[in-house]
């Protein structure tokens, strides 16, 4: 017996410091989680091979679970009870509606509105008839808004009441778009159909022939993204990406029709829409759907609606932690499964304990990749996983990059380097139309299409996804997030393009030079926007300059932190010097510029001051 558990030791260090022997170690440690992750993925493959070759889109699939169990709850919310037949018919006045009134399959409708059933029924409605919705982010104003109405040649937009202004702001830049209000009668805009009481008289009946006539190819919704740079961009969901999405996390997270899921993400979102939403639609499971995450109510909801998943983003996280004590008893929730994104490695232990939660399924993508990964054994930190050995099925890999600007590096050949275990490098996914996994159906601008793929990358004629994103992956084939290339970085759950701030800032006050760049905050999910401007005349008026941008950006995109400059650095062909700022962040140990935080209550930048600083490095003060 001692002989055998010396055997056994001796063997392990043997294979553990030998490299040659190495890979043994590796598959045994890790052959468990790839034969759970390689049957999952038969399975979602296989579902999605079957859909396309039986002609399959989301209407159809969803009037299938209408007929098998129309009488199932498909949504709560607040105090209302949708049930499958409750949404069909919703979604048929709106088809017949919109049919009516002259829209034909391939045209498009914008949709601003708040996270509701109706929401969903909208964009539902729509895609029975072929038209599709593009799904806004309602936080937008002013030119980003107008901009995401005409990039996705929207021939209508249907608003909620509570973004009638800012519609109407914009009325004057989308003057041939039919308007929709969709709300309070009494606030109606202008030359705007108030579609509620328009649905009072419409029939509520089936479209059996505009929803046979379409294809798994056909576009079904616009989802907007930043990107890397400029305004939003709309990616192109087509009904087998809407599939893939769904199902790739219900078949690697293993979710089941009687689950019911909580989902307090914004439905304009992919996470919201199609993660959340989607396995509703898709598979008849219950889901709870919110107006706005509140860290108050979310065990609330859950505990009241019986859930047993839950959605996050990274923030989510750290607020519900914030939100609830460690004296807190504890919370009696039914919850044993997290999807989400962004939950930071430093918190991950301390929010599973604290809650309770068994299994936390980390995500990473973007909406309109294909370099899609899941970690399905919650490996803390770990945004998924592809087995070294196993990248020619699942063709993800990480490829060696200049570190400032994120530009692949290529050998004397011409052609990219893979990065070696413990390497950062740019995220990328081969780009195969034949295999819906592998697609990557773009943007509704071509040009941003291409701007997102590499050519010849291992090989001449191959094209891959360039997701924009440092990651690592160890040698056990994880993946750990790292950072965001180009003018983006992610704050409040959202992506900002830097160039779009700018661009705002430029027609607010008359500047030579402004530069807008993410800095990390300790404990704090994303990067906080900063801006550094150039003033030698010392004539910025702070107060003025917030209130312009508050009411020309959303929420999310107003920089935190102002650093008030006579130069900034450039390069020597004249190039803002971006990196050396972001390092230097809001330090004021370094920094001997004037410095400026956002105050949000009154709509001003105050001066930050050492006390104030050192609150918000200790996490005295949360932004």
């Amino acid at each position: 017996m001692i002989f055998t558990a010396v055997f056994v030791i001796l063997l392990s260090i043997f294979l553990l410091t030998n490299r040659r022997y190495r890979w043994f170690y590796i598959i045994y440690k890790t052959l468990g989680r790839d034969v759970r992750a390689g049957i999952r993925f038969t399975i979602l493959n296989f579902q999605l091979w079957r859909y396309e070759k039986t002609n399959q889109t989301v209407a159809k699939i969803f009037t299938k679970l209408v007929a098998k169990h129309p009488q199932k709850v498909a949504f709560y919310f607040e105090s209302e009870i949708w049930t499958f037949e409750d949404v069909d018919k919703y979604s048929n006045k709106i088809a017949h509606y919109f049919k009516n009134e002259g829209f034909k399959r391939g045209d498009a409708v914008a949709l601003v509105l708040e996270s509701r059933p109706e929401y969903v029924t909208l964009w539902l409605g729509l895609a029975k008839i072929g038209v599709v919705t593009a799904l806004i982010n309602s936080n937008l104003v002013a030119d980003p808004l107008a901009h995401s109405i005409q990039v996705a040649d929207a021939k209508a937009v249907v608003y909620g009441s509570d973004f009638a202004k800012g519609i109407n702001d914009i009325s004057g830049k989308i003057p041939k778009v039919k308007l929709y209000q969709f709300g309070k009668s009494d606030q109606l805009l202008p030359n705007s159909v108030d579609l509620i009481k328009e649905l009072e008289k419409e029939q509520d009946g089936p479209l059996t022939s505009d929803i046979k006539s379409g294809k798994p190819r056909d576009k079904l919704l616009f989802i907007f993204t930043s990107g890397t740079t400029g305004l939003p961009k709309a990616a192109v969901i087509t009904n087998l990406r809407f599939f893939f999405m769904a199902l790739g996390i219900r078949y690697m997270a293993v979710i089941t029709e009687d689950d019911i899921i909580y989902d307090p993400l914004p439905l304009y979102h992919s996470a919201g829409a199609i993660v959340g939403v989607g396995q509703c639609i898709l598979k008849g499971t219950t889901v709870v759907i919110r107006k706005k995450f509140s860290a108050s109510y979310f065990w609330v909801d859950c505990i009241k609606y019986r859930c047993t998943v839950a959605q996050y983003i990274g923030e989510i996280c750290r607020y519900l932690l914030a939100a609830h004590a460690s004296d807190d008893r504890s919370i009696p929730h039914q919850v044993t499964k997290m999807l989400g994104n962004g939950l930071r490695p430093q918190i991950w232990n301390k929010f599973v304990t604290r809650f309770g939660v068994k299994e936390v399924y980390e995500f990473y993508g973007a909406t309109e990749g294909n370099s899609n990964l899941i970690n399905i054994d919650s490996k803390v930190g770990a945004v998924g996983f592809v087995p070294r050995y196993a990248s020619i099925f699942y063709p993800v890999t990480l490829i060696k990059c200049d570190e400032e600007t994120g530009a692949p590096i290529r050998n004397s050949d011409g052609f990219c380097q893979r990065c070696d275990p413990g390497e950062p490098g740019v995220c990328i996914g081969i780009v195969n139309p034949k295999k819906t996994v592998n697609d990557f159906a773009g943007y509704a601008d071509k040009k941003a299409t291409e701007k997102k793929l590499i050519e010849n990358v291992f090989k001449k004629g191959d094209r891959y996804f360039n997701s924009g994103d440092i990651l690592i992956q160890d040698e056990f084939g994880y993946y750990f997030f790292k950072d965001r290339t180009g003018d983006t970085f992610r704050w409040k759950g959202e992506n900002v393009a830097t160039s779009e701030i700018e661009a705002v800032i430029s027609n607010i006050v008359d500047l030579s030079d402004a530069i807008v760049y993410g800095v990390e905050i300790p404990g704090t999910e994303g990067r906080a926007g900063m801006v550094a401007i150039v003033d030698r005349n010392n004539t910025l008026n702070m107060k003025q300059f917030c209130l312009g941008l508050k009411n020309n950006l959303p929420s999310y995109a107003v920089p935190i932190f102002v650093r008030v400059m006579t130069t900034v650095p450039m390069t020597g062909t004249y190039k803002l010097k971006k990196t050396e700022l972001q390092k230097e962040g809001f330090n004021l140990e370094k920094i001997q510029d004037k410095l400026f935080l956002y105050d949000a209550k009154n709509v001003d930048y105050i001066e930050l001051t050492k006390e104030k600083y050192h609150d918000i490095m200790t996490g005295k003060v949360r932004l």
